[in-house]
């Protein structure tokens, strides 16, 4: 069923989301754990440099003084006894003077980066893009700063593990999602089973009740107007009987209407689909009603465009359409006081047919909108100014047909000053046909009472 398939899909979509993110939180925690570690390492190589070189020095009275030859200095005995590491990571040391100007130094990667004798531990980068975690040292004796020494260490240490570690995890990640949506989906699959399975039950059990029902209805109403029409009948038997005509009818309706919702709700109420003439359907249904209409003495009209307009059709089901319009009538004339109007307008939009259906009824209030297109909602009894109260399907009928079509229902009402029904369907509106501010005409009712001086609605 495709409510139950959506209903599956979120919850596979929720599932599998919130997991991706609680994966992809770990992934960056243990990448920047993993990262840190790294820096810290070579943070510790480099204070442990610095401290052999600082000890090594200790009682070495010429060493590390200002000099002009750097073997006068002797660093190149010093550094003798400081393993430096191999070609590749070798370890690199620079001695600046106390003016910051730099006095020695085993790099060979071009120019040596300026000093920031503010910074103990920083990430450079040199000539050609090579990268180095340096360490800058002030060295003192006896109070007297001597001079600066730094400490490099290369940078890749650090970047060719971590842009591997990266790699690993984008994958491992991808591959996790992918499975965990697979699990999502299939988890959610046994979630839904027993939901789903109850529903279609108390579906099933809507359906056949609703069809089991038809049959004795039906027989009696034929029953009743049978007995209606026997001669001589007392006023207070045929008052009894109409009553319950009017009962059976209303039983009908009923049935009839709880037999649609299980068939749309099961996706069995597809019928056939064609090019529907809008025009023509409203035409039929505004004649049908209109008899209801002059018995509540209510003006109900019909504004369509020009005569010389093309055909208005719409695909779709065309007895579908023909209950969507007849019940938003219904419920307008139901709550539309005597002297009062129903207007009906069709409209070319852009990109499909609008159809308004505005009353000058009593109104729903803003609470109730939002709940009047839902099954079994009734607005209050009190509110109608019809004896007869419906059973709550009719506008929820009005919003599945609407769905099916694809189109969509807008709703504008204040109380007391009216409703008005947005209609919209996806169709085929006329190229250069009537927009917006052309002329209307309306549509002659058969029969009716709708005042010639009523204006017909205009084009919004």
């Amino acid at each position: 069923m495709p409510v139950f398939v959506a209903t599956r899909r979120r919850l596979a979509l929720w599932y599998a989301s919130v997991t991706a993110l609680l994966l992809l939180a770990f992934a960056l925690g243990f990448y920047t754990y993993v990262r840190a570690t790294l820096i810290e390492r070579i943070d510790d190589t480099l204070d442990h440099v610095a401290e052999v070189i600082q000890r090594a020095t200790a009682g070495r009275e010429g060493l590390l003084w200002p000099c002009s030859e750097a073997l006068d200095c002797g660093w190149e005995s010093l550094t003798a006894t400081v393993d430096l590491g191999a070609e590749e990571d070798r370890i690199e040391l620079e001695w600046f003077g106390v003016d910051g100007q730099p006095q020695w130094s085993t790099l060979a990667h071009g120019s040596s980066p300026p000093l920031h004798p503010q910074s103990r531990e920083e990430t450079v980068y040199i000539s050609g893009g090579y990268g180095l975690r340096q360490l800058t040292q002030p060295f003192y004796r006896d109070g007297q700063l001597l001079g600066y020494l730094r400490v490099s260490h290369p940078w890749f240490e650090v970047t060719r593990p971590s842009r591997q570690l990266f790699r690993d995890l984008a994958a491992g990640l991808l591959g996790m999602v992918s499975l965990v949506g697979a699990a999502a989906w299939f988890l959610s699959g046994l979630a839904i089973r027993p939901v789903q399975a109850a529903f279609d039950r108390l579906e099933q059990f809507t359906a056949d009740a609703s069809h089991e029902l038809r049959t004795p209805l039906t027989s009696l109403q034929v029953t009743l107007e049978a007995a209606r029409a026997v001669p001589n009948l007392s006023p207070a038997v045929a008052d009894h009987l109409a009553v319950l005509a009017r009962v059976s009818r209303r039983l009908s309706r009923l049935v009839d209407d709880l037999l649609f919702l299980a068939r749309r709700d099961s996706g069995l109420d597809a019928g056939p689909w064609e090019d529907c003439p809008l025009d023509a359907l409203l035409m039929e249904v505004v004649e049908e009603q209109q008899p209801l209409a002059a018995q509540r003495q209510i003006a109900l009209s019909l504004a369509l465009p020009p005569d010389d307009s093309p055909a208005l059709t719409v695909p779709g089901d065309y007895g579908q359409l023909v209950r969507l319009f007849t019940n938003l009538l219904a419920n307008a004339l139901q709550y539309t006081p005597a002297q009062g109007q129903v207007m009906v307008s069709l409209m070319p939009q852009a990109a499909g047919l609008e159809v308004q259906v505005r009353d000058t009824g009593i109104g729903i209030p803003e609470v109730e909108q939002a709940h009047i297109f839902q099954r079994f909602y009734r607005a209050d009894p009190v509110r109608s100014p019809s004896p007869h109260q419906g059973s709550g399907l009719g506008l929820a009928i009005v919003q599945a047909i609407a769905d099916r079509h694809q189109g969509r229902l807008e709703l504008q009402s204040r109380p007391h000053q009216g409703t008005t029904v947005r209609v919209w369907l996806p169709g085929r509106p006329p190229r250069g046909g009537p927009l917006a501010g052309d002329k209307w005409r309306e549509y002659p009712l058969a029969t009716g009472s709708a005042s010639p001086d009523s204006p017909a609605p205009k084009a919004e």
